[in-house]
């Protein structure tokens, strides 16, 4: 393939990387304004629609060594386009259905997986594959942004299909829209040829380097603090805002804002990953993100504070995707990176898990969300330190021949 063929591919690869990106997390991110009316219809319990979507969060984060396996193996388009269909699945099964049983079946298990197969491990990896080392974290940022994008566009889509019908009809609705996941998954990567450009590498090498590399450990525990700080705000922002006497308009306003910002926070992170070092650059965003929660918390909540919050807030959203992808793609090469990154994208998702839970949880144990923001404070201090010992040089025998 000549250098014009391999940009053309580039491009093609990372824009329906981006759509693939923008749809889930978008679809994904408008959750949190259901959280009324699906509480009031499963009982008045916030804690039964909250497991969904912790349950979801969970098996999202379990699936990703597998899928990630399955799509180093396999390629990123046939694993894709099951995943959308499995997102479809669930939202049609949470909208037909009444009852926890079904939300749970729906936005829990199916979602669950569809967002496994259709995010960003399998996205990024099909980007990696085709993308130059010197322009990764360029296209990263930019798959991120995308899904940033999708935050934003979709959650005033979803608050127009909920203005003007219920919560099923508008979930029905995004099920249809989440079709062009599938269509346009068809432009990723097909099987790859094992490994050409590092010949006799196997996985289980792969996996013996990484599970010896303290700096993997770290970014595990690092990435768990993120999962956690943005699936409590994304899942409960709105209902703690709705408490507080603000309107919905000002919870909408904030999710969108979160999403808008991190467009940018995105793509401005993963220029930098390029140029300077990750680790550090992962240590200053969760201080930053500690520094904000306070201020936000000490502040009177007042609409005008609160969109100010959701815009920096935003910036430092998922900045941490490029970083802590790039690092791995950096440290142990493109071969594998489905698989490694795979494992450190559950630690994520077991950090989502436990912040959107917990969430619902300590409202109901308590009637106030102050313990869990709390926490939130004292795992983002964690994970600033986490990052700083770690070592970005690339592990030998992983990457392939310059």
């Amino acid at each position: 393939m000549n250098s014009d063929s391999q940009r053309r591919a580039a491009i093609r690869v990372t824009l329906c990387a981006a759509v693939v990106v923008a749809l889930a997390m978008g679809i994904r991110h408008s959750f949190g304004l259901f959280m009324h009316e699906g509480s009031v219809a499963l009982g008045d319990s916030r804690t039964a629609f909250s497991l969904a979507i912790a349950l979801q969060n969970l098996l999202w984060g379990l699936m990703q060594p597998g899928v990630g396996m399955l799509a180093d193996r396999f390629g990123q388009r046939l694993i894709a386009v099951g995943g959308g269909l499995l997102y479809v699945g669930g939202l049609t099964v949470a909208a037909a259905f009444a009852g926890a049983v079904a939300i749970n079946l729906g936005l829990g298990l199916l979602v669950g997986l569809g967002l496994s197969a259709t995010a960003f491990v399998v996205a990024l990896g099909a980007v990696a594959r085709i993308v130059p080392v010197s322009r990764r974290g360029l296209a990263f940022g930019l798959v991120t942004a995308a899904g940033s994008f999708g935050m934003f566009g979709m959650v005033p889509v979803a608050q127009a299909l909920l203005s003007v019908g219920d919560w099923r009809s508008a979930l029905f609705l995004l099920a249809g829209l989440a079709m062009v996941i599938s269509l346009v998954a068809l432009g990723f990567p097909g099987p790859p040829r094992r490994n050409a450009a590092v010949p006799g590498l196997r996985l289980g090498e792969a996996l013996r380097q990484a599970a010896s590399h303290r700096g993997y450990w770290l970014l595990n525990g690092g990435f768990f603090v993120c999962g956690f700080h943005v699936a409590f705000i994304a899942t409960h922002l709105p209902a703690f805002l709705q408490d507080s006497g603000l309107t919905t308009a000002t919870a909408t306003a904030a999710l969108a804002l979160i999403g808008l910002f991190n467009m940018v926070g995105s793509l401005a992170f993963g220029m930098l990953g390029d140029r300077v070092s990750k680790p550090r650059l992962l240590s200053s965003l969760y201080a930053a993100r500690v520094l904000v929660i306070v201020v936000f918390l000490l502040v009177p909540l007042t609409t005008v504070n609160t969109l100010l919050f959701a815009a920096v807030i935003g910036f430092l959203w998922l900045g941490t995707i490029p970083l802590t992808s790039g690092l791995v793609a950096q440290i142990f090469g493109p071969a594998y990176m489905g698989t490694l990154f795979g494992i450190v994208f559950l630690s994520h998702q077991l950090g989502s898990f436990s912040g959107a839970w917990l969430g619902g949880f300590a409202f109901d144990l308590t009637g106030s969300y102050d313990a869990v923001w709390l926490l939130a404070i004292a795992l983002g201090v964690l994970a600033t330190l986490l990052h700083l010992p770690i070592s970005d040089r690339p592990v030998r025998g992983l990457h392939p021949a310059a």
